[in-house]
């Protein structure tokens, strides 16, 4: 009997399932390969040359600035120099020029480095503005 059963278990269960369809297929997507345009370059001008000539000198005092910049140009090679103090009091010297070929540039340092002698001075410390609250114990 319980074979009986069981085979009627299966072969309800055998007659019930739907038979599975087969996955949808799909074509491999095709795409147009890129295009893209050639390159537009502007129109090159061929533009005279513009020769320049600048310079400046600050010696300001109260603010300890000392500096200058000079520059000329003729319209191919550019050359100048500026200069600053520096805190040790030398001067440092930059001489430049660019000829269309890369930057050339030199450093020179002028002056001697000023040494300065720190002697400390003895100051007493200044006594309290305020009594204590109260005495100290010891």
């Amino acid at each position: 009997m319980k074979f009986l059963v069981i085979l009627a278990f299966v072969a309800v269960a055998s007659a019930a399932s739907p038979p599975y369809k087969p996955a949808p297929a799909y074509p491999a997507p095709a795409y147009p390969a890129p295009a893209y345009p050639a390159p537009a370059y502007g129109k090159t001008y061929d533009y005279p040359a513009q020769p320049y000539t600048f310079g400046y000198d600050v010696n300001d005092a109260p603010s300890y600035n000392n500096f200058g910049h000079q520059e000329a140009a003729d319209g191919k090679v550019v050359s100048g120099s500026y200069r600053v103090e520096l805190p040790d009091g030398r001067t440092q010297v930059v001489t430049y020029k660019d000829d269309g070929y890369g930057l050339i540039s030199t450093v020179k340092t002028e002056g001697t480095i000023k040494a300065y002698d720190y002697k400390p001075a003895y100051k007493p410390a200044y006594p309290a503005a305020y009594p204590a609250a109260y005495p100290a114990k010891y």
